[in-house]
């Protein structure tokens, strides 16, 4: 199992940070163009800003660029706007899509001069490839083999010099060489409320939507820190508007529309309540193992520990414990339970629940 979790017709009007094909399509017309447009991630796109614009002074490729974080951040918003910014083209693939180290080569020697290769999920690029990658990435050559068994020959070709700029929501899972080969190492981190804000109202305005300030506070507050999620949310809202009000989405249109949806106020979707109360109800706040957890809601067990239980972990309603899963204190009171006398024994994981846009814990545990 890979751990990735593909977005289907019912994460699509959940808060899922996954995207299916068709929601890619509408991104791609949301997403900005330039580091000036680019909102959130001050300190990378800063960072990011120095780099390109010192390589456009001296003439060459930027170094390797990896950027890493949870889904939804702007990861590939990011690698369009390199390419934009050095005016070259962006050839987009991913690591699953290769297979083979000559899928690789093929693709490495049509890039142009200057060229930008965006692999997304590159810690899951086959590990002949990633071999094939290193060279490529420090030489700017690949050795192609031809033939098989004692009577093959390698052929250096060479290709042109290139800037590789890789996505992951699993840094940990790079290999220690392939991330030593990146000049430059952007973590993306959650959005602030303000700033989904500011991501709410750009969108709204390309999407021809009436947006009040209140009704983007209450579409950001519930949006878990994720550009993408409050992209969805807001589509969802103006369908909403259009057909049950006077399409001006205000703080009560977004409050109908997002409980219509199964989004209550956390951010929390129909799956993500459907796993605390069996957590709570049925077995006493835990701890219980994820596919028992599973079986109780009717999910696959990746699904479960893939899609909800990330978010659960971040705003503290829900901890992993060696025993099990358990319901944080946090967790009772949000669905309305007395908590249990004596509290919640996590032994020392914090019951607390923290801003989900703000939160530090990572994503996934090891």
């Amino acid at each position: 199992m890979t751990g990735e979790v593909d977005s289907g017709l019912g994460q699509e009007f959940g808060v899922s940070p996954q995207a299916g094909d068709e929601e890619r399509v509408v991104e791609s017309a949301l997403r900005p163009h330039s580091l000036h447009d680019f909102i959130g991630q001050p300190k990378v796109a800063r960072q990011l800003a120095l780099v390109l614009e010192g390589a456009k002074r001296r003439g060459r490729p930027p170094d390797h660029v990896l950027l890493s974080g949870p889904p939804g951040l702007g990861k590939t918003s990011l690698a369009l706007i390199i390419g934009s910014e050095l005016g070259t083209s962006v050839k987009i693939t991913s690591g699953p899509a290769i297979e083979r180290s000559g899928d690789l080569a093929a693709m490495l020697s049509n890039l142009g001069p200057g060229d930008v290769l965006f692999i997304d999920e590159i810690h899951r690029i086959a590990r002949p490839a990633e071999e094939l990658l290193y060279m490529a990435m420090e030489d700017f050559r690949v050795d192609v083999v031809v033939g098989k068994g004692p009577g093959a020959t390698a052929i250096p070709l060479e290709i042109n010099p290139f800037t590789l700029v890789g996505a992951t929501t699993r840094a940990g899972l790079l290999t220690g060489p392939l991330r030593d080969r990146f000049g430059f190492v952007g973590q993306m981190e959650f959005y602030e409320p303000a700033e989904l804000q500011q991501v709410l109202a750009r969108s709204a305005e390309l999407l021809g939507v009436e947006l009040t300030d209140d009704g983007s506070a209450e579409i950001a507050g519930r949006s878990r820190g994720t550009p993408r999620i409050a992209n969805r949310l807001l589509r969802r809202v103006r369908d909403y508007a259009e057909v049950e009000a006077d399409g001006r989405v205000t703080r009560a249109v977004a409050q109908a529309a997002l409980a219509l949806y199964d989004v209550d106020d956390l951010g929390l979707d129909r799956l993500d309540r459907a796993v605390l109360e069996a957590l709570v109800a049925r077995f006493n706040g835990g701890p219980v193992g994820v596919s028992t957890l599973a079986v109780a809601v009717g999910e696959e067990s990746h699904t479960v520990e893939e899609v909800c239980e990330p978010f659960l972990v971040r705003a503290g309603l829900l901890a992993r414990t060696p025993r099990g899963r358990v319901a944080t204190e946090a967790a009772w009171r949000h669905l309305g339970r007395p908590v249990p006398r004596g509290g919640i024994p996590l032994g020392g994981v914090t019951a607390v629940p923290r801003d989900p846009g703000a939160s530090s814990e990572p994503l996934f545990d090891a």
